[in-house]
């Protein structure tokens, strides 16, 4: 599952594995581990609308304080002037897991691990960091909108593969598409 809409305190957060986020103050110790109400799942292949067999972890890392709001009240003519302040109570959590085992952030997904003796050859070949145009990883989608169009076929291919497997970037997905059909047009 790659995100979740859960309920906490009776507000609603969209939320990912890992993310940090405050929430109106919990009545919880800080470490605690708590499982807010799912109400929809989504990313696999689209929304789960009925949760019910999922659930979603959260840690709860300490209570912080909202920003200060400074509030003002005057009444011309009259010499009225009233000022208040107010800062929220807040709670910060992390959430730890979505559905299933919580995937630890500097390990790698055993899914992707899997995958790569599965490929065949050609398809290994064509990802190679060395087919790659100079410096593709850095680059941002408007300079390999730009630069694109020059590539050959090859780079373009290992381009989009690499793109597809690390980056998921679309608009570098489909200007790397685009660059292919024009070449595949030309030819």
């Amino acid at each position: 599952m790659t995100y979740a809409i859960i309920k906490v305190a009776g507000k609603q957060y969209r939320v990912r594995e890992g993310e940090r986020l405050l929430v109106d103050r919990l009545a919880q110790d800080d470490g605690a581990t708590i499982t807010p109400t799912v109400l929809l799942v989504g990313g696999d292949g689209g929304p789960v609308l009925d949760p019910s067999d999922v659930k979603v972890t959260a840690k709860v890392l300490g209570a912080v304080k909202g920003p200060k709001i400074r509030i003002g009240k005057y009444k011309k003519r009259t010499g009225y002037r009233k000022h208040t302040g107010f800062r929220a109570s807040l709670t910060q959590i992390q959430i730890e897991s979505i559905g299933g085992k919580p995937v630890p952030a500097t390990a790698k997904p055993k899914a992707e691990s899997e995958e790569a003796p599965k490929q065949t050859p050609a398809a290994s070949a064509a990802t190679t960091i060395s087919e790659l145009p100079a410096g593709f990883a850095e680059m941002t989608v408007a300079e390999i909108k730009a630069s694109s169009g020059g590539w050959d076929s090859g780079a373009l291919e290992a381009a989009l593969a690499y793109e597809q497997e690390h980056g998921k970037r679309k608009g570098a997905i489909a200007a790397l598409e685009s660059a292919r059909a024009h070449q595949e047009g030309e030819s």
